[in-house]
């Protein structure tokens, strides 16, 4: 890995932790999960437009194949592994480890290093962070509203849904289509790992999201009937 890509990982790690302790002493009295998700938030707005704007051509945006990756691709993914190194810590802090979402994160970081390391794919990764980040302002939101008193409210529905619909739009419309053309380029070993690894974990989020969809809509139709 280039010292400079070196270099904005760490950064990048300090500037993600600084921000959580800032948003922790802005909301003093607001949950350790809530002042971590701010952050996510932040972080998935900011990947999904620099993974927006380091596509080389939208007409084909996983083109070129198995490509050197820019200057801009590289950085953008950097930005991304400092956060999922800054999160999985987080998550250990926080004492709340779920085993989906630290193998989401384990499987991440090697995938993302391993583009870094090899300077490839990066046409494919920076999609690939396009689809995994598209949703994800929306699952923060979904808790943040719980948290400031909104939750089984309409505006917290209506989060639920548009989590829901993106999710699987992005992850199992976009997704597989993604994964087939890694596996099928000529790409290392530990990338192809990596697709492979999250559709499969996308693959259960989306049952357990489908699942809460139900449950949510049987609720208030429930509601209403009574």
């Amino acid at each position: 890995m280039e010292d400079n890509i070196m270099n904005l990982v760490v950064f990048g790690v300090i500037s993600w932790s600084t921000i959580f302790l800032l948003t922790r002493r802005v909301f003093p009295k607001l949950s350790f999960d809530f002042c971590n998700r701010v952050v996510s938030t932040i972080h998935a707005i900011l990947a999904v437009i620099l993974a927006s704007l380091t596509v080389q051509d939208w007409r084909c945006p996983v083109c070129p194949l198995a490509s050197k990756s820019s200057p801009e691709q590289m950085q953008t993914l950097a930005v991304t592994l400092s956060y999922m190194i800054y999160d999985l810590l987080c998550c250990l802090f926080d004492k709340r480890v779920k085993l989906d979402n630290s193998i989401h994160h384990l499987v991440s970081i090697v995938g993302i290093g391993a583009g870094l390391i090899y300077k490839k794919c990066g046409s494919e990764m920076v999609v690939a962070l396009w689809i995994t980040e598209i949703s994800s302002p929306f699952l923060h939101l979904r808790e943040l509203l719980k948290e400031l008193g909104y939750k089984d409210t309409d505006l917290n529905f209506a989060a639920d849904i548009l989590f829901a619909v993106i999710f699987t739009f992005a992850r199992m419309g976009c997704g597989p289509y993604l994964m087939y053309v890694t596996l099928a380029a000529n790409n290392p070993f530990l990338i192809k790992a990596m697709a492979l690894g999250l559709q499969l974990v996308s693959a259960f989020w989306f049952y357990k999201i489908a699942a809460m969809v139900k449950y949510k809509l049987t609720k208030r139709t429930s509601k209403k009937v009574a």
